[in-house]
């Protein structure tokens, strides 16, 4: 038991000291590792869905972009420069404290999460995933087009100008000196991001070992032999669907805050494949392997930059550098599913053969 602790400990002091480290060689390379950051924190409400409950969701990052839309125009004065009301209201625009912002980006995507589950709750499989992934194309063209009318989301151009997060008169918008050692900015949405992945990590951790969370194991294993059983099917799919989508939805709000630009590109049917992706990749319902998948599928694509390059040159530049690099994480994935069918780092249980039968 100490030992666990003392890994846990070493674990914990390498996390801190990581971005610290990273920004002595440019602060590339502290943004990678927030966005890993993100992208764990998007994996883990997945898993919700996909993992625990059995729920093939391929409209996920609809909800990531109702969060981030929704601290986007709460925290920048796109509003109170197109509606007079709103203006007359607040001369200086609207900046709403992070403490409203986030509890209504929650709320709203589990809402949006809520909505989407009960016209599905009767399907299952491939029906499921093409309904869901309608969905998240749904939303991502509602805000593509939502600029007429009336200029809600500024259409394809997006949303800029968005501040930064301030959490108690601090902002992480800004560097912090300590003496003469100066934490960057990137670091301290870092050190934000790596907050809410713990606490996420703990909530997900109580879920699975709840009555909640072998309700959504029961079904995923057998829907049927759930219900025999006295589970409220319909209840917790929907439940399912919320909490998962309030993990979008706080992600989304962390996103807009730290690039200060949200657009609906950013919310492409390529981003739910991903998020899809580090769930299976790591290993379904298994918390270290989901958090393993998004942090190999966040950051790969960003240190295969420098390989691209090379093999780009080599080539005299007719490979493109994107397209090489989508490739190679391609072949590394099927590779490794192959190897590895339930995941690099599956949980006991999951995918486990039936008990041979005694004679």
């Amino acid at each position: 038991m100490k030992s666990k602790y003392v890994v846990f400990a070493i674990c914990a002091l390498a996390l801190l000291a990581l971005p610290l480290v990273a920004q002595q060689f440019g602060q590339g390379w502290v943004r990678i590792m927030a966005l890993a950051l993100l992208y764990v924190l998007l994996a883990l409400g997945l898993n919700i869905v996909v993992g625990y409950a059995g729920l093939l969701d391929l409209g996920y990052v609809a909800f990531y972009a109702v969060g981030a839309y929704m601290y986007a125009l709460l925290a920048s004065p796109h509003l109170s420069e197109n509606f007079e009301w709103i203006a007359s209201a607040f001369p200086q625009g609207l900046h709403a404290p992070v403490w409203a912002v986030i509890p209504l980006a929650a709320g709203l995507a589990a809402l949006a999460g809520v909505l989407l589950g009960l016209p599905v709750l009767k399907l299952r499989g491939d029906y499921l995933a093409i309904v869901t992934l309608g969905f998240g194309e749904i939303i991502r063209v509602f805000l593509n087009n939502l600029e007429q009318p009336l200029n809600i989301t500024n259409g394809p151009r997006g949303l800029d100008r968005i501040d930064s997060m301030n959490l108690l008169g601090f902002s992480f918008g800004r560097a912090l000196d300590i003496g003469e050692f100066r934490v960057s900015s990137v670091a301290m949405y870092y050190y934000l991001f790596l907050g809410l992945v713990v606490a996420s990590v703990v909530i997900c951790h109580r879920l699975e070992t709840s009555r909640i969370g072998r309700a959504w194991m029961a079904i995923r294993e057998d829907e049927i032999a759930a219900k025999a059983m006295g589970i409220n099917t319909r209840n917790m799919k929907l439940l399912a669907f919320g909490m998962g989508a309030t993990f979008g939805g706080v992600s989304g709000s962390m996103f807009a805050a730290f690039q200060g630009f949200v657009s609906p590109e950013s919310f492409s049917l390529m981003e739910s494949i991903m998020i899809v992706a580090m769930v299976v990749l790591g290993g379904m319902g298994h918390l270290p392997g989901v958090i393993l998948g998004a942090v190999m599928l966040a950051a790969l694509p960003e240190v295969l930059r420098y390989v691209a390059g090379p093999l780009q040159d080599m080539t005299g530049g007719r490979l493109d550098a994107s397209i090489l690099r989508q490739l190679l994480i391609a072949s590394a994935m099927i590779v490794i599913m192959l190897v590895r069918p339930r995941g690099l780092w599956p949980a006991r249980e999951h995918g486990k053969g039936a008990p041979a039968s005694v004679r």
